[in-house]
């Protein structure tokens, strides 16, 4: 009999779920695969998601200073029963914090195993799969599944590695303030094909003055925020395109402005981190890899607000 898993974070219930479990309780946020959404959430935010990228950093901060921007319903998570929770902590804003979720399992006494992730690179991913098979009893499916991760990462390494140029990419995970992209993201670029030279590998994301920006002036500029798929990242875009000096840089000039899935692709470290990269591939050698869906990835002036 599986064990009954209450995973606190999308990109855990996404691996639990590509390792043939299925979570007995999730998080609000936890949406695919789409069957998940008929589980029993045990988290919710203090946060409205449907408002402005500067509205919700607002939100952020508040809650931050006013005791977090997660509650725990601690009634629905005694009812799940758990044997195993798994929570994170690499990012407060992102999902419930650690520390928060073992406050509450001692509170209520709960006879289950507290598994953490914490990744900040591709292979810190792949890690967190293998070690969470191992908790769920699935440590065979677990190395099966990454053993076909690593194949897809190598052959688009492959392929990238035969192109004439190295185009300079900037990814913001956040609009308004700016935010670069860290963690794995300059991994990602650089396994398809590209410079990342605004942060390093494994960097925290974190706030960027936008002149340093337009100084950096990339080739090509992906706008993937936090929580937001494409069309909440397009009803946004005058964050980015009202600011001083947009049209003058490189990527707005040669048209190479992007709007990625923030949400389900950039900024969930699960097993779709391999999404990603074939994505962020296509975008930056179009003539080596396949065009990605549009939910996933489209030019940021044909995305309708």
């Amino acid at each position: 009999m599986p064990p009954r898993v209450v995973s606190l974070l999308p990109s855990a219930t996404e691996i639990v779920a590509a390792l043939g479990v299925q979570p007995v309780a999730t998080s609000h946020e936890c949406d695919y695969p789409p069957a998940i959404e008929d589980v029993p959430a045990v988290i919710d935010s203090r946060i409205d998601a449907s408002a402005s990228s500067a509205e919700i950093d607002a939100q952020v901060q508040a809650a931050t200073s006013e005791g977090g921007v997660y509650r725990i319903d601690r009634e629905a998570l005694a009812a799940a029963d758990p044997d195993i929770v798994i929570s994170q902590g690499i990012c407060e804003v992102c999902a419930v914090d650690t520390v928060v979720v073992e406050s509450a399992i001692e509170e209520l006494g709960l006879d289950c195993e507290l598994v953490t992730t914490d990744p900040h690179s591709v292979g810190d991913i792949l890690a967190d799969i293998e070690s969470i098979g191992g908790a769920i009893d699935r440590e065979k499916r677990a190395t099966e599944l990454v053993a076909d991760l690593r194949g897809r990462i190598d052959r688009v390494a492959a392929a990238a590695e035969k192109s004439p140029i190295t185009p300079e990419i900037a990814v913001l995970d956040w609009l308004d303030p700016p935010m670069v992209a860290g963690h794995w993201v300059p991994e990602l670029v650089e396994l398809a094909g590209g410079e990342y030279g605004l942060a390093d590998p494994s960097d925290a994301s974190r706030p960027r003055e936008w002149a340093e920006i337009r100084e950096y002036d990339p080739d090509i500029l992906v706008a993937a925020p936090c929580g937001f798929e494409i069309e909440q990242t397009a009803a946004n875009r005058s964050d980015l395109t009202d600011r001083e000096g947009w049209s003058s840089l490189r990527a707005v000039r040669m048209n190479r402005v992007y709007a990625v899935d923030g949400h389900h692709l950039m900024n969930r470290p699960g097993p779709r981190v391999v999404d990603t990269l074939e994505a962020l591939a296509a975008l930056i050698q179009p003539e080596s890899f396949e065009t990605p869906a549009p939910w996933m990835a489209r030019p940021f002036s044909e995305v309708p607000e």
